[in-house]
């Protein structure tokens, strides 16, 4: 009996363990981890805007043509000496992995693969979808082993479901990686031997790690993953503003004046000077026309908060101040740009899902921004948690969205028209003109709201979107908002919040009716006070509009759309600027079959979106990239 019980035992151990083995092990990248874009030996070129969240670096070559990089740019030092030895480490293991499948050269085509170790010794293609299924499991591991050269075709796509995620795969290649127009790979491209070429529209979430061979961007975006036990961010210590906090706008020795007709929330006030213009019907806080004891005291706070935030070190040292913006996407770190700045376009301020994540930007010289420029806070980030400091004047120029407490250095302040700041704009000495502007405080801590769950699900052509929340009483509506790309949003509707339920639980559904695209959606919550905080976005595939083909290329003066497998009807094509700047619209006719149409092209050149709508429903977008 013993005998037998303890045979059972070592055969079930045996077929565990031996279970165990069918399952792909991650390598260790240990500090080749951090690199979005790292090459042992070779050159690292960037053309046109690439926004990068993650270190890039060479061990032996330099990095040229990048703008600002949301991580350390390194050449042939320390960090990249251990980076080589690390990626070697992870190639080697790569290597050894012992493959599950042996399958042919081409991926996608709409095929859904199983964690596992894929192998094929030829040169291999990646084309249409390749739908990669975690099956629940999010340590779910995929290593592609590829012999050879790897290329993708216009469009390719990896797509992540059911648990899957970048950070755990991994496409080990023996030779060139070249990847074609509008790629969307995901996971850790390790080339051996060979370089990496990306091309304009491409995006990676992931890393590009070469160990010996160049590696070449064009309008790029590359982001290192998350998951995978990567570090949380949090940011630095939260600067503490005292009774400067109440303040929505403020000078400590200045002229405070406004024109036209601007909606404050929070006090407005100068401690030495007057305050004119603005209109107490639209002022939801105390206006100090003249210096008092509570101008006095923000006066002396200011002064200590500035002084403390002076000296705070900086993680990321962003090298181009005079192209901040132009879609450089941040995360929770102090960064420094040392002259003056110019905020063109968007800045995207992403918390990585951490909600108590802090974001400090130093600027050492006066900032501006263009018309219509945007701070957008993504995945969790809250403009409560955003900190400004800068050592000289401050220009905010029309119908440009500020979130943030921004604290200046002996400079004036000027916003103009249409101006929405979410946060607060001080000043320790300096002249603050405002002309019909919106700026919003919010308290100095946090009012009590608790996001459960935010997503959705297609029923047929429709759209059925679920969420729920806790602690509610100060919450006044959210707002759905819609994009195809999830870049350009667009409101949908908004929905009052439920009567005041304290710690109960509040369930909230809207169906978005005849949605026939593939849709990402967000949710806004809207706090009685005015402040407006987005949570979450999620995207909703549309299984049923899969025959449908786009294709566009510049041709001469033009660009060329094509557009297959549609429907006959009336249609436009749109193009808009990153700034939502409206570029033209061209009435289209739609054939049953195929349909060709050539549009003039823009006269800048730039990153633009062109958008194709069909009875009121945008069937099409995609970013164009204007030489």
């Amino acid at each position: 009996m013993m005998r037998n019980l303890v045979t059972n035992i070592f055969f079930l151990l045996l077929f565990v363990n031996a279970g165990n083995q069918l399952y792909a092990q991650a390598p260790v990248l240990g500090t080749a981890a951090k690199f979005a874009l790292f090459t042992t030996v070779g050159a690292i070129t960037n053309t046109g805007i690439s926004p990068i969240t993650g270190d890039v670096g060479s061990n032996s070559g330099a990095g040229t043509g990048f703008g600002n990089v949301n991580g350390v740019m390194h050449s042939g030092n320390g960090a990249t000496l251990i980076g080589a030895a690390d990626l070697a480490t992870a190639y080697n293991q790569l290597n050894a992995a012992i493959p599950n499948f042996f399958v042919a050269p081409l991926f996608g085509n709409g095929d859904t693969l199983v964690p596992g170790v894929y192998s094929t010794s030829a040169v291999a293609t990646l084309s249409g979808n390749l739908i990669l299924d975690g099956q629940g499991d999010s340590n779910a591991v995929f290593i592609f082993k590829i012999q050879a050269a790897f290329s993708s075709t216009a469009a390719a796509k990896v797509k992540l479901i059911n648990g899957a995620m970048a950070c755990n795969v991994f496409w080990k290649v023996e030779g060139l990686v070249d990847l074609a127009t509008g790629t969307y790979m995901r996971g850790t491209i390790v080339a051996n031997n060979a370089a990496i070429n990306f091309s304009a529209l491409d995006t990676l979430e992931g890393r590009a790690l070469s160990t010996t061979g160049a590696i070449a961007l064009n309008g790029t975006m590359v982001y290192t993953p998350q998951g995978c036990g990567s570090q949380i961010l949090w940011g630095p210590v939260m600067p503490n503003l005292l009774t400067a906090a109440s303040f929505a706008l403020f000078t400590s020795n200045g002229a405070m004046s406004n024109a036209g007709i601007s909606n404050i929330v929070g006090d407005v006030g100068t401690n030495v000077g007057l305050t004119t213009g603005f209109n107490p019907l639209f002022v939801a806080g105390t206006i100090h026309p003249i210096p008092d004891g509570s101008t006095s005291a923000a006066a002396a706070d200011l002064l200590n908060a500035s002084s403390l935030m002076n000296i705070m070190p900086y993680d990321i040292e962003l090298l181009y101040p005079a192209q901040f913006g132009n879609d450089l996407v941040l995360t929770p770190h102090t960064y420094l740009l040392n002259a003056a700045t110019s905020l063109t376009g968007n800045i995207y301020l992403n918390a990585q899902g951490n909600p108590n994540a802090v974001f400090f930007i130093k600027i050492y010289g006066a900032l501006s921004t263009s018309t219509f420029s945007h701070e957008i806070l993504i995945n969790g980030a809250q403009a409560s948690n955003v900190f400004w400091l800068v050592a000289d004047a401050v220009s905010i120029d029309s119908y440009s969205e500020f979130n943030g407490s921004l604290v200046s250095i002996n400079g004036a302040i000027s916003t103009f028209t249409g101006v929405a700041v979410n946060g607060r704009l001080l000043t320790t000495d300096g002249a603050f003109s405002t002309v019909a502007i919106t700026a919003t405080s919010f308290p100095a801590a946090p009012l009590a709201f608790n996001w459960l769950y935010f997503n959705g699900s297609r029923l047929q052509n429709d759209v059925v979107l679920n969420w729920a929340t806790t602690s509610t009483s100060n919450t006044i509506s959210y707002t759905i908002e819609k994009s195809t790309d999830g870049y350009l949003f667009t409101p949908v509707i908004t929905i009052p919040a439920a009567i005041e339920n304290h710690n109960e639980k509040n369930n909230y559904q809207y169906t978005d009716v005849s949605s026939f695209t593939n849709n990402y959606y967000r949710i806004a919550q809207m706090d009685n006070n005015g402040i407006k905080t987005n949570y979450k976005t999620i995207k909703i595939e549309n299984v049923a509009n899969n025959n449908l083909v786009f294709n566009h290329c510049i041709n001469g003066n033009n660009i060329e759309v094509r557009i297959d497998n549609a429907k006959a009807g009336k249609a436009s094509i749109t193009l808009y600027s990153v700034a939502g700047n409206l570029i033209s619209t061209t009435p289209i006719t739609l054939e049953n079959n195929s349909s060709a149409f050539a549009i003039p092209k823009p006269m800048h050149a730039g990153l633009y979106f062109l958008i194709i709508a069909k009875e009121n429903n945008i069937i099409y977008t995609s970013k164009v990239l204007v030489n």
